[in-house]
This record gives C-alpha cells, structure tokens and sequence, in this order.
C-alpha cells in the first residue's frame, strides 16, 4: 500500500551510491518499506538514486531484485556491450528497458506519483562540471525517470555518458558531495539526516591511479576529469561531515557492519548473500532507527 503522508517530521533519507554493494544497502529499503517508515524527503545518487526510487514505489520486490536478479540477466553487460560503446554495464537496457510493465522491473509509476515525499537525484554536467539535482518537477513521467537515474549512475569510461535535452551527463558521485548526496538535502532545508552509506565505517577513498589516463580519456569534456581526478577529496570530506553528524546527534548513518561484495560484482549467489546479511543487518537495527525518527517501539 502506498503511503499517504509522511510519519517522519524534518529527517531526509539519503542513499549513497556504490553500484553492486547496493545489494547489501537495498536491504534498508525492504525495512523500511515494511516498517512503514515514510520521510517527507529522500535523495540518492547512482545506485542511491535506484534506492530511492524503489523506496518511493514502495515496492520491496524491485529493491531487492534491480541489484540480484538483474545481474544474471543475459543483457546485464559484459565486455562485448563494452566494446560496443553500450558500457560493460549495459546501461541502456538496465535502465530504460526493464522498467515499462511487460520488462524484468515493471516501475510502479502510480505509486511513486501519489508517494508524499520530495526527492532529489543528482548528475554531474560533462560541459561544466555543474552538478544537476533534479526532483519531482523533472520526475513526472517514466521518460523523464529512466534517463535521468541513468544519468546519475554512469560509471565515466565503463559507462557511456548520458544526453539529456542536449546536454551530456556522468556519475552525481563526481559531483560536489562525492557521491553522498547531503548538499541536496541540506539544500531542501534539512538539519537531520538518515543517511545509509555501502562502505564500512573505517573506508577512506584514495586517489585514482594514473590521473593523466582520465584526462586523456575525457579531453572533450576536462571538467569530467578534474571531478574525477579530485573526488575522493570531496568524499571523504562528507564523510567526516555524515560522521560528524551522527556524534552530534543530528543523523543515523546506517553503515554496513562488512561489505562483501565489490560495486562490480555479477556472482548471483554473492550479491544475495550480501542482501542477506544487510536483512540481518536492518533488522537488528530497526528499534534503534524508530527510537531516532521519533516513531517509538515497534508494535505487533
């Protein structure tokens, strides 16, 4: 059933991205979504944005399933789409094919049209670098979504970039929060923040090897390679901020006890493992999240 109203007051939910390690965070959908929990605000970025979008349908089924039973799909990706110019993740099926009523994802688009909540996607703009936040305005129809949360999940150089209304778009992880997307909702007008990270608490992202690769590969577009070349700065930065947050009691960060899965992992018995062990992981978690959205004890 589709929530009327939200129950959460002036917390947003934030998605980080990561690609496959979403098998594990996907699991705080389901939670959630069973729970009952609804927040007046969610934003996501790449694998963040499928989150929320999932959240926002409240559909469980497609949570769990965009992040395992896509990736044994025949028409997922592999070197041959790659070496066609599709991406070694094949973009252009996963997101825009499987999600109409007859495909492998069928989007529930009443359900996410009529969802109380606000949200937010991000990209980064190749020409400029900018970082694009759309939100419901721009959300109103399938061909309006699909290419849109593509956009936000474009892995640069694995994944062709994305045009939209003339203009061209990678990853929002290389945008100005690095891939957790605390500015959009700061932005809302947000103070509190349940924030679901795919990295483990003691992860510090290091620089890209060979820069000079980066910057060759995307000559056209230079503002891409310097997000590139600079974005485990600004990620860790809003780590330490999200951190810094949760001690002064103004965000829950739910942070995978063990992430044992890579963003490009295909093996289907691993990423359901993965989405196993983030159920354990939610489910011992939940009295503790309801005791921080304020929503009390869970009742049978």
């Amino acid at each position: 059933m589709t929530p009327t109203q939200a129950n959460v007051e002036k917390v947003a939910l934030i998605f980080e991205g990561g690609a496959m390690r979403a098998s594990y965070t996907a699991a705080v959908v389901v939670k959630l979504i069973e729970q009952g929990i609804v927040f007046p605000f969610v934003a996501g970025i790449s694998a963040g944005a499928t989150n929320t979008l999932n959240y926002l349908s409240s559909d469980p089924w497609r949570a769990r399933a965009s992040f395992i039973d896509l990736a044994a799909d025949p028409n997922f990706g592999n070197w041959r789409t790659f070496v066609q110019g599709k991406g070694l993740f094949h973009a252009e099926y996963i997101y825009r094919q499987t999600s109409g009523p007859d495909g492998l994802l069928p989007f529930n688009m009443d359900a996410f049209a009529s969802h109380p909540a606000d949200l937010a996607i991000q990209a980064l703009r190749c020409s400029d670098g900018a970082t694009i936040t759309w939100g419901r305005p721009d959300l109103r129809t399938l061909d309006e979504i699909l290419p849109r949360v593509q956009a936000s999940s474009t892995m640069p150089v694995v994944m062709p970039p994305v045009e939209i209304e003339g203009d061209f778009y990678v990853d929002g992880a290389l945008g100005t929060s690095g891939g957790i997307a605390l500015d959009a909702a700061r932005a809302a007008g947000y103070t509190k923040f349940f924030i679901v990270l795919t990295q483990e608490r003691g992860y510090t992202k290091g620089p890209l090897p060979a820069p000079w690769f980066y910057r060759r590969h995307f000559r056209r577009w230079p503002a891409v390679a310097d997000a590139l070349v600079t974005r485990h700065l600004r990620y860790n930065a809003t780590r330490e901020e999200v951190f810094a947050l949760e001690d002064s009691g103004d965000a829950f960060v739910f942070v995978p006890d063990h992430m044992p899965v890579s963003n490009g992992e295909r093996d289907l018995a691993k990423l359901t493992q993965a989405h196993a062990l983030g159920l354990e992981q939610a489910e011992r978690e939940v009295p503790a999240w309801r005791e921080f959205l304020g929503l009390g004890p869970e009742t049978a």
